[in-house]
Formats: C-alpha cells, structure tokens, sequence
C-alpha cells in the first residue's frame, strides 16, 4: 500500500524532491545576492530565502498532495492547536533550516520535508542546497542519499568509528553538552572527536556513517528534526529522549522538542554519558 493515495511512493518521492529542489533553488537565488534579515518573536532570525523557500513547498505540496495538511514553521502561528489536533496526516517543512548558518554564508543549512502519519515521520526528505546532496526514507525502508543523478542507500556505522565521531551545533552550544562530551571521551572507546555542523544534516550524516552520535541539549521544533529521524531510522540509527522513547510529531500543545539524542549504534551507553 502506498503513502498516499493516488500516488505510487516513486512517484511521492520523486515529487517531493522536485519541491525541495525548486525551494533551494530558491534560497539560493537570495543566498547568492544582498539580503537583510529581520528578527522573529522569539528573536530566531528570519530572511527572504526563508520565505521564498515556504511558498515554494507550500504551493508544490498543495499540487502534489492537495487533500494533505501543511505545517510550515513560516506558517505555524497560523495554524491553531484545535485544528492541526484534527491532521492524523500533515506535512511538516521546515524550509530553511538552519538560517543562522545561511547569514554566515557556510552552507550548513537545508530544506526539511517530513510527511507525518498518526505522530509518526513515514517519510522524511532533507535537502542540502549547497552542494545539492539530499538524503530521504520511507519509514520501513531503506535510506538513501542522492547526487545529481546518483542514488546511494545509506547506513548507519555500527560499531562507532574510533575515536567516535561527535556532531556539535554550530549554533547552539550549552554547558550541558559540554558535560556530555567530557564524559563521552573519557568513556568511550577511542575517545571522540567533536564536528561542528549546523542544521538537520548533522542526522543525515549520521545516516550516512560519516557521524557516530549528535547529543541536544535544549529546544529545537518539531519541523528540525522529523525529516532527519526518518532518515536516520532507515539507515539503521536512533533519535530518542531522555526516556530513550522515538520522537513523536504534533502530539503536544506546543511544537518544541525536548531535550534528545541521535545515534548511528543503538547500542551506545549514551545514558551514562548523560548522567554521568
């Protein structure tokens, strides 16, 4: 049975890349000029890519899957809790993410597309735009990450590489990680050595075995990491919470996560590591 009816999951697929590739087409169009960039409420910055990537996938997933919900984070104050309690189906974009890393101009930032079913991420696409690299899953199936034309499937490295190789925000840094990362070296075998990258790639590399383990400590939104998980499930990993429970989507009152960890080797002692 396909994901959706009236489309073959081929044909979902490669519709949803189709998007996602016309949104970094579109980031990449301010990416490349002058731009300004405006503060939201809760003072993240916001920029005219961010914008023009949203109407991009919000129009292209209305054709593609037009009986479809979508929540967009450039969108979701438009949407209240008494309505998407109603979507047991939705699109969940975030379609730039990572825009701290876009004002910096290093190209550590992406396109989220997540097609969640009963709390569930069924499908997840994340996109790079520079570079083009985009990796994408059907939950229960395989992972892949496509080039150009190429199409690879990916896997998770279990055992972790040695040392193990640690993903760390750019952005977003606290003491609590910091711990974390004290006691995953004094523990682990080989020690760790820290990568700092910026957005939902971090899962795909994970995904991709180029990453062992990525610890967040403090929010993030639904629309960062239901791509990512689906993706990085696929190809053989994790991202669990504290309880060390899969994140679930629009199940809440609010759209933030908690506090997670995503990891290549499910058997990894992260716990330990953790609480030291």
């Amino acid at each position: 049975m396909s994901l959706v009816a009236g489309l073959s999951d081929r044909e979902l697929t490669e519709g949803a890349i189709e998007i996602a590739r016309a949104a970094a087409a579109a980031i990449l169009v301010v990416y490349d000029g002058e731009f300004e960039v405006e503060r939201k409420a809760d003072a993240s910055p916001v920029t005219a890519a961010d914008m023009a990537a949203h109407h991009v996938i919000v129009d292209g997933l209305a054709r593609l899957t037009p009986d479809i919900p979508v929540l967009s984070e450039e969108s979701a104050d438009e949407v209240d809790l008494a309505q998407r309690r109603q979507w047991n189906r939705l699109w969940l974009v975030d379609p730039l993410d990572g825009t701290r890393e876009f004002v910096k101009r290093n190209g550590e930032f992406s396109v989220n597309l997540a097609l969640i079913e009963d709390g569930v991420a069924v499908f997840g696409l994340v996109l790079a735009p520079v570079g083009g690299a985009l990796w994408y899953a059907q939950r229960g199936g395989a992972a892949f990450r496509r080039d150009g034309d190429l199409t690879t499937q990916v896997h998770a490295q279990v055992p972790p590489a040695q040392p193990m190789r640690v993903a760390a925000s750019r952005s977003h840094h606290s003491q609590r990680s910091d711990d974390f990362m004290v006691r995953a070296h004094r523990e682990a075998a080989g020690g760790i050595r820290m990568v700092s990258l910026g957005s939902s790639l971090k899962f795909c590399r994970i995904a991709e075995g180029s990453l062992d383990l990525y610890p967040r400590f403090g929010p993030t939104s639904e629309w960062d990491t239901a791509a990512g998980q689906c993706v990085l499930e696929a190809a053989g990993g994790a991202l669990l919470d504290p309880q060390g429970r899969p994140f679930r989507y629009n199940q809440r009152e609010h759209l933030l996560n908690g506090d997670f960890i995503a990891l290549g080797d499910r058997a990894l002692p992260w716990k330990e590591w953790r609480d030291g």
